[in-house]
């Protein structure tokens, strides 16, 4: 019953952004007011009775999140907002004030919390939270966000808290080179891998990697369902609710998979964050490099399963929120994380210095071509010294913790001095 609820505030939320989508794009600009979106927004909950679902502090929400879409859009740091589908967005209901959670722990794993028109709801007890003798002013929970996945429904809260400044980290210093086959080599040589094949026997890159052996098998019994039940369905047709219901079962073996992954990464990276002080990563240019090679059928592209394969196996790794994790996670525990050039880090020697293009010979082995060097070994390993080296010689770029970026609005040039 509480799930059904739920469903109907997040429905209703996702609706009242496409109807406050509309009616802002369709007036003028001079009457484009929040004054004026408040106000068709409560005629909406009175006219709608199922729009009324959604709490008066949720809704207000919505146009708050929804102004603030356009601001970005404005200052240059975000595209355009754009209309929510039903089978894209991902459910949310935004509970903006916390004196409405009333949190109450129950005993060590579990607790309750008050969610407005839904009541007292279960919630499983993950961490710390500044209630009861534990909050004040400058530790509080200041509101919370359902959020739905495969998985089921999940809430996350919003804790204003006040970090002392940590002492500075006297660690050693780290680099670490990002790859398919061992995700986190570091120059130490403690490389870190998550135990599992990154590729399937034929060479393709094994999304499912995370899942066991009973899983895989449940996972293809059930692909193989849904295909058997969709070839069944005439053009135009709506899925059948035993087609949906295995939709379902996908998605959560798939959502399971992808927590196993995060939490991976989330226990790497606060090891790593842990146990060295100044941490040392190449500055990627990801988008670009999982950029399609498909070509026309005029100029076909090149080796193109093995670029779609490529490209697959660097999204599964997530190297880009690698490196967020580790930003943050080091800069809490006094610690720096550096940037340096990528170019050339995998094809010069470690140990001479000797720079060519047929250093590295496959995926693990790099050969010095140095007559004088001969030094073999792991390419990674190679790679991850040579990202420190290029740091301890002074081409680290700004860090990623450093200074902020300021931004322009779109159209607008900089000022220049006269």
């Amino acid at each position: 019953m509480q799930t059904r609820l739920v469903d109907a505030q997040a429905h209703a939320a996702r609706t009242m952004w496409n109807l406050l989508h509309d009616w802002w794009t369709m007036l003028p600009n001079a009457k484009r007011t929040l004054a004026a979106a408040d106000a068709e927004i409560r005629r909406a909950r009175r006219e709608i009775d199922w729009l009324a679902a959604l709490p008066a502090q949720a809704a207000q929400a919505v146009l708050k999140t929804y102004f603030q879409a356009w601001r970005n859009y404005w200052d240059g740091r975000a595209g355009v907002p754009h209309f929510k589908a039903r089978a894209r967005t991902v459910m949310s209901v935004d509970i903006p004030q916390g004196r409405d959670l009333r949190i109450k722990r129950v005993h060590r794993r579990w607790g309750m919390v008050n969610i407005p028109k839904i009541g007292r709801v279960r919630f499983r007890w993950t961490r710390g939270l500044p209630i009861g003798k534990a909050a004040d002013c400058d530790n509080k929970i200041t509101g919370a966000r359902l959020v739905k996945d495969p998985l089921g429904w999940h809430i996350a809260f919003r804790v204003q808290t006040v970090d002392p400044v940590p002492e500075p980290h006297t660690g050693p210093e780290v680099g670490i080179d990002a790859g398919v086959i061992i995700p986190l080599a570091l120059s130490d040589g403690h490389h870190q891998d998550h135990g599992r094949a990154a590729h399937l026997p034929d060479g393709t890159a094994d999304r499912d990697k995370w899942l066991n052996p009973d899983e895989r098998i449940k996972l293809l019994r059930l692909e193989q369902q849904a295909a058997h039940r969709k070839s069944f369905r005439k053009p135009g047709q709506k899925a059948s609710n035993r087609l949906n219901r295995t939709y379902d079962r996908i998605a959560s073996l798939r959502a399971t998979a992808k927590r196993r992954a995060n939490d991976w990464q989330h226990r790497t990276t606060t090891r790593l964050a842990s146990t060295y002080g100044v941490i040392v990563v190449e500055k990627l240019d990801i988008p670009n490099m999982v950029k399609r090679v498909g070509g026309t059928t005029e100029k076909p592209g090149k080796n193109v399963a093995q670029k779609s394969g490529l490209n697959r196996s660097i999204s599964l790794e997530a190297w880009g929120r690698t490196v967020t994790m580790l930003t943050y996670k080091a800069a809490r525990r006094g610690g720096t994380l550096h940037q340096v050039p990528a170019s050339g880090t995998s094809r010069r020697c470690s140990v001479c210095g000797f720079t060519t293009r047929g250093s590295r010979e496959s995926q693990a082995v790099f050969v010095c071509k140095n007559r004088d060097c001969g030094w073999s070994g792991n390419a990674d390993l190679n790679a991850a010294r040579n990202v420190l080296h290029l740091y301890r010689t002074g081409r680290a770029l700004v860090p990623a913790a450093g200074r902020a970026v300021v931004r322009r609005p779109r159209g607008v040039k900089p000022a220049t001095t006269p």
